[in-house]
Formats: C-alpha cells, sequence, structure tokens
C-alpha cells in the first residue's frame, strides 16, 4: 500500500496530463499568446525610404545591369516620423521564441508541481498516512533543481558573448556574493534567525554517534568544513545567476511605472512586487520582524501580539501572498520589456544626423540583450548562430520570462520545501513538535529470502539518514535558501535601479 498509494497515482496522473496536454493547453503558452502582449515590428527598407522621402532601393541584380555597383549602406535621417507597428503575440509567433521550449515546460512543470504539492498537503491533513514519502516534496525538489537549471542556461549565453562584457559582470557579481554568504553565515542566531547552526549542531550529534561506531569519528571536522564551504559555493553560483534577472527586474520596473502613469493602483502593485525581495530579507531579521512581533512595546511594557508558531505561519503566507502578487503583475514587466523598441525609436528621434537602415531593423536586437550604448558593454551585439542578423525584440521575450518568473518559482517552492521538510503548519491545523529523533544505526533485521534482506537494507538505511537530516536541519537549511535568494534578488535589483537611472543614462 505504501509503495502504490494514492499519492504514486495522483503524481504519474498528473505526469502523464502535463504531457499529453501541453500542444493544446499550457499556462505557459497562455501567459505569453493570450492577445494582451503585443510586439512591435521591424520597419522594412521600403516604408523607411518612404518615410525619408527616397525612391525604393533597387535589387543588386538592377544595380549590376545599369551599371552601377556601390555598395554604400542604405541611410536615413533619424528625425524621421518613424511610427512602428504593432501585433498581438499569437501561438505562431512563438515558434521562433528563443529558449521558448524550455520556457514552456519549465513554467507548466511548476504550475503541475504546485497542483500536487496542495493535493498532498490536504491529503495528508484529512489522512495522515504515516508510512508513506510525501510525493509534493519531491516534485518540490525537482522544481528548485530545473530553476537552477534553467538559471545556468540563461547564464550560459550571457558567457558566450564576444565581447566579454556580461561575463565579467557575472563573475564580478559572483566573487561579492561569495564574500556576503560567508558574512551571513558567520552572523549570530540572534540576528539572522535561519536556525542553521541549531540544525547543524543536531547533525552533527547524530553523526558523531554513527562515525564513532566505525572509528570515523575523526571525518566529522572535515564533514562540517565540506558542507559550510559547499553552501557558500551554492550561494555563489545562485547569486551570479540571479545577476541578470535582478538588472532586468529594475529595468522593466522602471518602465512599466511609465506605462502605468495615469493607473496609481497598478502603480502601487508594481512597487509591492518590487519590494517583496526586501519584505521577505527582513522577516529572518530577528530583531525587528519576530522579537518586534512577539514583544512590542506599549509605553513601559511589552505586549506579545503572536506565538513563534503563529508567526512562521504567517511568514509562510506572506511568501506565498508576495509570490502571488509578482505572478500578477508579469503581464506589465514583459510589455515594458517589449516597448524597448519604441523607446529607442523616440530617442533616435531627438537626435541628429544620419543612420543606416540595417542599423535601425539591428538595435533591436541590440536593445534586446543589453549592449546599449553607454552600457559600458561595447557597441555590437554579439554573434548568435541560431537568429539572424535581422531580428525582432520580441524573439528573447521568452528568456526575460524566465528571468522574470524563475526567481518566484525558486522561493515559492524553497517555501514549501521549508513548511513541509521542516514541520511547520499553515495554521489550518496544528504544528507538529519539532524535536527531532535520535539517530540510531539499527541491527541487520536476519532474514533467509532476498526481499527481507533488500527491505531490512532499505529500512536501516531510511532509518539512519532520517536520524542525521532532522526537520531542524531542513529548518535552517530552506530558511537560508529562501533568504538567500530574495537577498540577491535585493542586492541585483537595487544595483540595477542605480545602473538603468544614472549609469546607462550617462
Amino acid at each position: 500500500q505504501a509503495v502504490m498509494g494514492v499519492q504514486v497515482v495522483v503524481s504519474l496522473l498528473a505526469a502523464s496530463v502535463m504531457q499529453k496536454m501541453a500542444p493544446h493547453c499550457s499556462f505557459a503558452r497562455w501567459l505569453l499568446c493570450n492577445g494582451s502582449l503585443y510586439r512591435y515590428k521591424h520597419p522594412s527598407d521600403e516604408e523607411l525610404c518612404a518615410l525619408a522621402g527616397k525612391q525604393r532601393p533597387k535589387a543588386k541584380r538592377d544595380r549590376r545591369m545599369n551599371g552601377v555597383m556601390d555598395d554604400k549602406p542604405l541611410s536615413v535621417p533619424r528625425d524621421i516620423d518613424l511610427r512602428l507597428d504593432t501585433s498581438p503575440i499569437t501561438a505562431v509567433d512563438a515558434l521562433v521564441l528563443r529558449y521558448f521550449l524550455e520556457y514552456q515546460w519549465f513554467v507548466d512543470f511548476a504550475i503541475y508541481s504546485t497542483a500536487v504539492y496542495v493535493f498532498t498537503e490536504g491529503y495528508y491533513c484529512l489522512v495522515d498516512p504515516q508510512k508513506e514519502m510525501n510525493i509534493g516534496v519531491l516534485w518540490c525538489l525537482l522544481t528548485v533543481v530545473f530553476s537552477v537549471k534553467v538559471f545556468f542556461m540563461v547564464m550560459r549565453h550571457y558567457f558566450r558573448s564576444e565581447e566579454g562584457g556580461e561575463r565579467s559582470v557575472c563573475l564580478t557579481f559572483a566573487f561579492f556574493f561569495l564574500l556576503l554568504a560567508m558574512v551571513a553565515l558567520v552572523i549570530q542566531e540572534e540576528y539572522l534567525e535561519f536556525g542553521l547552526e541549531p540544525g547543524l549542531a543536531g547533525v552533527s550529534s547524530n553523526l558523531e554517534s554513527i562515525l564513532k561506531q566505525r572509528g570515523w569519528e575523526w571525518t566529522l571536522p572535515l564533514a562540517k568544513l565540506a558542507f559550510k564551504l559547499g553552501l557558500v559555493a551554492l550561494c555563489s553560483f545562485l547569486g551570479a545567476c540571479l545577476t541578470f534577472p535582478g538588472l532586468r527586474l529594475a529595468q522593466t520596473h522602471l518602465d512599466a511605472l511609465r506605462m502605468a502613469a495615469d493607473k496609481p493602483l497598478t502603480q502601487v502593485l508594481l512597487h509591492l512586487s518590487f519590494l517583496a525581495p526586501v519584505l521577505v530579507v527582513v522577516m529572518w531579521i530577528k530583531p525587528i520582524s519576530r522579537d518586534f512581533l512577539l514583544h512590542a512595546p506599549m509605553g513601559k511594557q511589552t505586549v506579545q501580539i503572536m506565538s513563534d508558531s503563529a508567526y512562521n505561519t504567517t511568514r509562510l503566507w506572506t511568501i506565498v501572498g508576495l509570490c502571488l502578487l509578482r505572478l500578477a503583475v508579469t503581464r506589465h514587466h514583459l510589455q515594458a520589456y517589449l516597448g524597448l523598441a519604441e523607446r529607442w525609436v523616440e530617442q533616435m528621434r531627438k537626435e541628429a544626423g544620419r543612420i543606416a537602415v540595417l542599423e535601425i531593423q539591428r538595435k533591436v536586437r541590440t536593445r534586446e540583450l543589453g549592449w546599449e550604448r553607454g552600457s559600458g558593454h561595447g557597441h555590437r551585439p554579439p554573434a548568435d548562430p541560431h537568429c539572424p542578423q535581422i531580428t525582432r525584440i520580441y524573439c528573447y521575450v521568452s528568456v526575460v520570462s524566465l528571468q522574470y518568473l524563475g526567481p518566484i518559482i525558486l522561493t515559492l517552492h524553497c517555501t514549501l520545501l521549508l513548511k513541509t521538510l521542516g514541520h511547520h503548519s499553515w495554521g489550518l491545523y496544528p504544528e507538529p513538535p519539532p524535536l527531532p529523533p535520535a539517530a540510531t544505526a539499527a541491527p541487520p533485521r536476519p532474514g533467509s529470502e532476498d526481499r527481507e534482506d533488500v527491505r531490512a537494507a532499505v529500512e536501516q538505511i531510511t532509518g539512519i539518514l532520517g536520524g542525521i537530516f532532522t526537520p531542524l536541519f531542513f529548518r535552517g537549511f530552506f530558511a537560508f535558501l529562501t533568504w538567500w535568494v530574495a537577498a540577491c534578488q535585493v542586492v541585483t535589483s537595487l544595483f540595477g535601479l542605480y545602473f538603468h537611472q544614472y549609469l546607462a543614462a550617462s
């Protein structure tokens, strides 16, 4: 019953539905192709010549027959009255989007993963099975792994650029986040209440009793050092991966605010969604969050507003709500990104002189990749064998969608893992006791059959691992991971605001 339980059936059903329904019903495709997002079309040579008062350019064959061999590039005045045509993004347009299939699969998998997790939470609340493994945890772990994989895929695209500007930015922020992670790990629990040190102390205590039985107690300090070094390396890698998503978020946030200048409610939602990582970071700073709510000053006395468990529950629900808020304003950020083409045309009309037609059409791609004048990366777009030289800005809208949705999905599923593996509660039913069981090395069970031997070995290994990696450890680890993802977004997005408002403008 534990092997083929209800959870396994629902998990297999979700995987089958995701595979069969992806070509017909996809949330990721609907998010881009529901008709609410519109793209700007690049002007043709004929349209630009008509605006400049020139004749239609002849083909090379006609010029060769007339004895004209001038290969001078076609140019037009910069102050021409150029108006870009718009068109809603449809499912047919999505076929040419870069990394669209990866975007669609990842976002749809995250949706199904969340649905399976919600089902397992309800199943455990109603039935409370003791011998079944929580399948929702497995789906959430896979989502976290796939999120890191997607971040690495996008960062690898930046590393392939010829000029090397993006590569230098990633390496610089990786080193900065390496130092920041080491600082965060040495701060005492009275200030940053991850619970990582108590969790590691419990793991070390349980692991020591196991290693002493085998005479390997000398490896315990090495294991603790290796874990700390591995965690710092992971933090540095995540920081480098979240660098350009943060810079992009700052740019789309500023543009979205300009587009919603006459909509105060939309501006409030945009500001709240942008400040969401800041609130997540603050909720783990103990003096201004937990201590303030548990011991609120009321004159000369202190009043306890909520209990420890209530604060943990409130923090979980707050993070989930902030993730949903950022998901709700996705369209505004994506449309702000697509409006980069129109903004560049408006800037071009304010300049004097002439510009090549090919440069106007190429600027769409140049602006998309961040190779803007004044950005410090040079002025030549990186070569890309997968896209034509003249392309449109919406070619990379799926990459921008990954950069925007990836941190949201990663934060949400780290929070779900923190709740389940850390034995927290949603407040709908009592919180389980956080005391972890002690690790005991169970002796091998006698059995004559191979099946019983395998079962005994599995039970022994499961018991040992369950005693080592306790809920207290998972509380500290996933609390730190959730806080770190939010901290990286805060640092990169604030730097992005400074960059796009001051450095890029100069």
